[in-house]
């Protein structure tokens, strides 16, 4: 990966994260480094998952791909903001 396909990835996690992190209700304990971290990785998975329901390519904005992406990153940064919740 390139250095502009790694800043573009954490640019992007990190939108995909904040806006997941928009939907789930409440206050939550973590950095934004994780909320990075969790985006990056809804990202991957939002991607993939496009894919294999065939929306991934269409023209214009990919709005099916990126309400994948941001419900997976809500239910990671839910997750996330859980566990820390119980130690």
């Amino acid at each position: 990966m390139t250095p502009a396909g790694i800043i573009s990835a954490i640019i992007i996690g990190a939108i995909i994260g904040v806006l997941g992190r928009l939907l789930v209700r409440g206050k939550q304990n973590i950095s934004i480094l994780v909320t990075i971290i969790v985006g990056i990785v809804a990202a991957l998975l939002g991607t993939w998952l496009a894919g294999l329901v065939g929306v991934q390519t269409t023209d214009g904005i990919d709005w099916i791909e990126l309400v994948f992406q941001v419900v997976l990153a809500a239910i990671g940064v839910a997750i996330v903001a859980g566990s820390g919740r119980r130690r």
